[in-house]
């Protein structure tokens, strides 16, 4: 429940202002001069201040000055006379968020607080992010300093602020959906809504009333009038998941909304206009399929003025350590657990795995194995090979990429597995059987990852 901190010496007004403001469930505290609500900021907190301009001992400019030196980002809003909105203005200029004139209007009062403190939770959340991005990107949801992640970073930093379409593509579990976050939140579109479509999980026979809308009466089950995610993601961006699952006739649709910049409703006559950024993400090469004839071209180009290539775990194992701490901490929090750290060889079956669900599958490991862990050191993991690998061919490079340079990232991935079974095996004194379950891996799994690697 947000705080307000109201200031005015009209006894009467202050009872009505709380009276209002807490019938719309805000808690609320109210002194009569700008001293009282110094010393009220300097020792508690607060989400927003009304304060009236007119005062004594202090006036409105004058609090509002020196509260901006305690806090500079809490929202401040004037109470002003309807013939002083000039004096209201100014202080605007001079930081004030917004002002009310008296005598105010309840619903439009209500409407004005709850549009501050929406923009300073959301300024609070670019603020954060912004500076995350100089720490590589930690508690963003996107967690690494290695090579790879930094490169996606860079490419984030530089389309964010921009209006082109990005086309994002990695395997399940990469993070595709949080990088497309990450850009709308580092754009200007930031205080505008972003909108997430999964087109792998709405039916074919809904897709087109699930993106563009549709009218009352339009078909059977429409009983009353429908917008479409176009129209709510409007001003901000649509994320559009798993792109390749839309059949043909409703990808020429799209194709003909991006053209346009217009929906229509089903059963419609007047067409909407967007102002709407598109992102979009697939865990296949979107190239293959248009050259398979299962994905437009002429809307492939239109989806891919900038495109990022989000890496697979097991291409980035330095950034291991980071993602189990940041998992570890949320698994602490989220299960009321109190795990400090992670075992030696936990840390080596973890890195052993490829972890075919990437970070996704990363997370639930951990989770898992906080809530079993019973002390402060995690000494086991559950890490399953119920899923055979079959990695994608989207690699972190350039679609020009020779295939010498695929064949390096795979031997340094072999390498890396070679490296951890052979600690494995150190650690179990070359017992095979040890080392198979100091990796969490089934005896029959560890024969065969050893062969493989040419280690038997």
């Amino acid at each position: 429940m947000e705080k307000i901190l109201i200031i005015d010496d009209n006894e009467s007004l202050r009872y009505t202002l709380e009276s209002v403001l807490e019938s719309a469930e805000f808690q609320t505290k109210s002194v009569e001069d700008g001293y009282k609500a110094i010393e009220e900021v300097k020792t508690k907190s607060y989400d927003l201040i009304i304060c009236d301009m007119k005062l004594p001992k202090m006036d409105g400019m004058q609090i509002l000055k020196e509260i901006r030196a305690i806090d500079p980002e809490i929202p401040f809003i004037i109470l002003t006379a309807f013939g002083d909105i000039k004096n209201a203005v100014d202080a605007m200029k001079k930081g004030a968020t917004d002002y009310l004139t008296k005598p105010f209007d309840n619903d439009g009062m209500i409407l004005t607080i709850k549009k501050a403190l929406e923009m300073r939770y959301l300024n609070r959340e670019l603020a954060i992010l912004r500076k995350r991005s100089d720490e590589s990107y930690k508690g963003t949801g996107i967690i690494g300093s290695s090579i790879q992640m930094k490169e996606v970073f860079d490419q984030v930093k530089v389309v964010s602020p921009t209006n082109l379409t990005v086309l994002i593509q990695g395997e399940s579990g990469t993070g595709k959906e949080v990088i497309a976050n990450m850009i709308h939140r580092m754009s200007d579109r930031a205080h505008k809504p972003f909108v997430a479509v999964d087109c792998g999980a709405i039916p074919e026979s809904l897709i087109e009333s699930e993106l563009f809308g549709h009218e009352k009466g339009a078909f059977t089950d429409a009983k009353n009038q429908r917008e479409g995610k176009f129209e709510q993601a409007n001003g901000g961006s649509i994320f559009l998941d798993e792109i390749t699952n839309l059949s043909d006739a409703n990808q020429i649709k799209l194709l003909r909304a991006i053209q346009e910049r217009k929906v229509t409703r089903i059963g419609g006559k007047k067409p909407i206009t967007l102002d709407v950024r598109i992102l979009t993400a697939t865990n296949v090469k979107l190239a293959d399929a248009v050259n398979s004839s299962k994905f437009r071209a002429d809307l492939y180009y239109r989806l891919n003025e900038f495109h990022l290539n989000l890496p697979p775990l097991r291409q980035r194992q330095e950034d291991i350590p980071l993602l189990v701490e940041h998992f570890l901490k949320d698994a602490n929090q989220e299960l009321n657990k109190s795990v400090e750290s992670v075992a030696e060889t936990v840390m080596l079956k973890i890195k052993a795995h490829s972890w075919p669900g990437n970070v996704r599958e990363l997370r639930n490991a951990i989770r898992r194995a906080v809530l079993l862990t019973p002390g402060n050191i995690m000494e086991s993991i559950m890490i399953t090979d119920d899923v055979i690998a079959t990695h994608s061919d989207i690699s972190v490079h350039s679609d020009t990429e020779s295939d010498d340079q695929k064949l390096n990232i795979e031997d340094a991935t072999k390498r890396a597995e070679k490296d951890t079974i052979m600690k494995a095996l150190a650690e179990a004194g070359g017992n095979k059987s040890k080392a198979a379950k100091l990796l969490n891996m089934n005896e029959r799994t560890f024969y065969r990852k050893l062969k493989a690697l040419e280690l038997s």
